[in-house]
């Protein structure tokens, strides 16, 4: 049987640019926001967004993307809890489930996806302790997921990733919490990130009724969760700056 003509032209613009890739592959129409991130070059991005806006289901794409067209890539996808990051690791394998003919995997588990046709692999992998995350190197792709919740250690662990591979790029995205950690500080800082605000009001799929309904139940939960406003703590009991203080990591077991 003859194999269907490829249109190289077309292959090599899909390749460029992700937005146009994802609207006629996953038929996914992005929003505005979605598709400028997914047209970005920028080697830092940081995405400050409100709840249910779809920042995952965009960085799952923007992962995938990556994968296929960069043969032998890693990309790594971290979050507080490993399962954090296995949910965003079954959004990608969604996404590759989209795609037509099917993308084979040699390795599906639920923490490492291998493309079987070009070797890419997409690795989830637990934020809550720096040590969990060393061995890896030059990833094409860091995704740190509710980076506002995790410990600046961490954060600093991935860095040297980045150290061997020139063309690697970081994208840290969360709704924000409180107003302290290496998340906050970059979101306000003067560095070379690429910035999105996208508060929950900005999505067309969230009615104006249903985030008013959330606002009267709870005027400061809701500044945080859906208008990426950052909390100065004063609204919790025990601050997270003050329990990790009480928390020793480095401990020595008995013999």
């Amino acid at each position: 049987m003859s194999q269907p003509a490829i249109d190289l032209g077309r292959a090599l613009a899909y390749g460029l640019d992700a937005s146009l890739w994802a609207r006629d592959v996953l038929d996914f129409q992005p929003d505005p926001w979605q598709e400028k991130l997914l047209r970005s070059t920028a080697s830092q991005l940081i995405l400050n967004c409100g709840r249910q806006v779809g920042k995952s289901s965009t960085i799952a794409t923007l992962a995938v993307h990556g994968a296929i067209f960069e043969p032998d890539s890693l990309t790594i996808l971290i979050a507080p809890t490993q399962r954090q990051s296995i949910e965003l690791a079954r959004k990608c394998i969604d996404v590759l489930q989209r795609i037509e003919p099917v993308e084979h995997l040699s390795e599906d588990a639920k923490t490492s996806i291998e493309l079987k046709r070009n070797r890419s692999r997409i690795v989830a992998l637990p934020g809550h302790d720096a040590k969990n995350i060393r061995g890896y190197s030059a990833p094409r792709l860091i995704v740190f997921d509710e980076a506002a919740f995790a410990a600046d250690a961490v954060y600093e662990a991935l860095l040297p990733m980045l150290a061997a591979s020139p063309e690697g790029r970081i994208a840290l995205l969360s709704t924000p919490f409180l107003n302290f950690g290496f998340f906050c500080e970059i979101w306000h800082g003067t560095g070379s990130w690429e910035r999105y605000e996208v508060p929950s009001r900005d999505c067309p799929r969230i009615s104006p009724e249903w985030l008013e309904a959330r606002r009267l139940e709870d005027p400061v939960t809701f500044e945080r969760e859906y208008c990426c406003k950052f909390s100065s703590g004063a609204d919790t009991w025990f601050p997270d700056e003050l329990l990790d203080r009480m928390v020793a990591d480095e401990y020595e077991l008995f013999p």
